[in-house]
């Protein structure tokens, strides 16, 4: 008996099961990163839908790959994307930079309060170095000029939204990347707690970003922790 109670609650108190092969949702596939996280987790094996706004931006056809149209503010959407998948990765964005928006914060509201509702638990969410207890290591021209004057409402957005994952009970890790660039795959690069610099701006590609938020998919090192990734 007192076998059978220590295995019971050896897997509650675990993350949630984790497969080789997923069903995954992405949130924000038609951005930069969001096209590379489709690429490769297709590359990979896992079967992929792509939550986006307008279906005609997504130019792959692939046999795993299913387009859904939808709109991150309208939960009824959200919740039947969520419905049946394994985890989800979001890398969604957008450019309404100077005015006050609630888009980040609002529609990942709406993701975790449907994954906490059909027991989805892996959650990967990309933000940014400069968030939350990482201000200051995007670099001096970032920090002293692109945070305060031209993204302070889409960065005050994403403190919110990482809020919001850190008070879920989702297995989550938010990645931060450096600054987002259009280059190739190097597979290589630096990641952790202490990524970033407070002189120079920092920079990594959006499919370098992609291949280490789809590792985290299957590895529970950084579970429910805020790893900087950069070059």
């Amino acid at each position: 008996m007192a076998t059978v109670l220590w295995i019971c609650f050896s897997t509650l108190s675990k993350p949630g099961r984790i497969k080789d092969k997923m069903n995954l949702l992405i949130f924000g596939a038609t951005g930069g990163t969001g096209r590379a996280l489709v690429d490769q987790a297709l590359a990979q094996g896992h079967a992929v839908t792509a939550f986006v706004r307008n279906a005609a931006k997504v130019k792959l056809t692939h046999e795993r790959l299913t387009v859904v149209m939808g709109n991150v503010l309208d939960y009824d959407s959200v919740d039947r994307s969520v419905r049946g998948k394994d985890a989800v990765c979001s890398a969604l964005g957008h450019k309404q930079w100077f005015i006050k928006t609630t888009i980040l914060s609002k529609g990942t509201e709406n993701i975790l309060s449907a994954m906490q509702k059909h027991g989805v638990k892996r959650f990967v969410c990309e933000t940014s170095l400069g968030v939350g207890n990482s201000r200051g290591r995007l670099g001096l021209y970032y920090t002293l000029f692109v945070i305060p004057v031209i993204i302070f409402f889409y960065f005050k957005d994403k403190k919110r939204q990482e809020q919001l994952i850190k008070n879920s009970s989702l297995d989550w890790v938010i990645v931060r990347p450096g600054r987002l660039t259009n280059g190739p795959k190097r597979g290589v690069y630096r990641h952790g707690g202490e990524i970033g610099s407070y002189l120079l701006t920092v920079r990594i590609s959006r499919a370098d970003v992609s291949d280490f938020m789809l590792k985290q998919l299957t590895d529970n090192s950084y579970l429910r922790q805020t790893p900087g990734v950069s070059y």
